[in-house]
């Protein structure tokens, strides 16, 4: 007797130290098929880390897409050459702030800014990643890229001539945290990096509901699994929803277009369900149309 795959979204927590894809690699051992994950976390950073298990890996690129949320700390005064605690220390200068300057240059990083991606990024330029050029020693230029920060928080700051700030951001993908700590540093005249990251929040997915990868391994070899595994549909809770009738699922099912109403604006997408709130596909407006972009068999 075959077993069927798990199909979904599993939440992982990750530890400091992994790689995302040691994540991805250590789940896949245990539970066979396809697993991909949304959005890299680095090695330093902990948090939420979203694995897209069997057909679910059609669905991760609408979830990397999603708004993230961080609590990071940044040591003020400190610049390394990852701009995290990883790196090696490359200046070395006081900046003593307060609450009152911090706050005040943090509010200029809010909507959308310019983020040039650090060197050390899975960023891909000509073909190859940015951190693979860093490994052989090459610096090159990169194009700065608009990044929206809808959030920008001080929680917290620990006085001294290296200051340490914890701040909490709500920002787009391809935001690169540690590049906003250093972009920060800059401002009030110095430089900083990351000493700790931890995402909180993928879209609609939060941390509180992740588990360790020891823990989904457990699960997994128990066949338990499926009790953690967060549906097509609520993952994309995000995204805007219509619920069909049979006859139009049938015709969601085979790739038909569907006619757009004023709930959908032009070039948005929307996921496409069961009344039993089961995802069938997503759909993106053109038009008059809804035209699909993923059907799930």
């Amino acid at each position: 007797m075959t077993t069927a795959k798990p199909f979904g979204f599993l939440l992982i927590d990750k530890e400091q130290g992994w790689t995302s894809h040691d994540v991805v690699a250590k789940v896949r051992s245990s539970l066979g098929g396809k697993v991909g994950h949304a959005g890299t976390l680095d090695p330093m950073a902990t948090g939420l880390l979203v694995l897209g298990l069997g057909r679910a890996t059609k669905l991760l690129r609408y979830v990397q897409g999603g708004q993230k949320e961080y609590l990071a700390t940044a040591q003020l005064g400190v610049a390394t050459d990852t701009l995290d605690a990883d790196g090696a220390i490359m200046s070395r200068e006081p900046l003593p702030v307060t609450e009152e300057q911090l706050i005040d240059v943090m509010q200029r990083f809010t909507g959308e800014i310019m983020q040039i991606p650090p060197m050390v990024s899975a960023r891909k330029v000509e073909g190859k990643r940015l951190y693979e050029l860093a490994r052989e020693g090459k610096v090159i230029e990169r194009e700065a890229r608009p990044v929206t920060i809808d959030r920008l928080e001080l929680i917290d700051l620990a006085p001294s001539d290296y200051p340490e700030a914890t701040f909490r951001t709500v920002c787009s993908t391809g935001t690169y945290v540690r590049t906003l700590a250093d972009d920060i540093g800059r401002a009030l005249g110095g430089r900083a990096h990351l000493v700790a990251l931890r995402r909180v929040r993928n879209g609609a997915m939060l941390v509180r509901d992740a588990c360790s990868v020891d823990t989904a391994v457990s699960l997994a070899r128990s066949g338990q699994v499926d009790e953690r595994i967060v549906s097509p549909w609520d993952a994309l809770a995000g995204m805007g929803a219509i619920e069909v009738d049979d006859a139009t699922a049938f015709r969601v099912r085979n790739g038909r277009a569907l006619s757009a109403d004023g709930n959908v604006a032009e070039g948005d997408t929307v996921r496409i369900g069961s009344p039993a709130g089961h995802l069938l596909a997503v759909y993106r407006r053109a038009g008059d149309s809804l035209l699909p972009e993923v059907v799930l068999p």
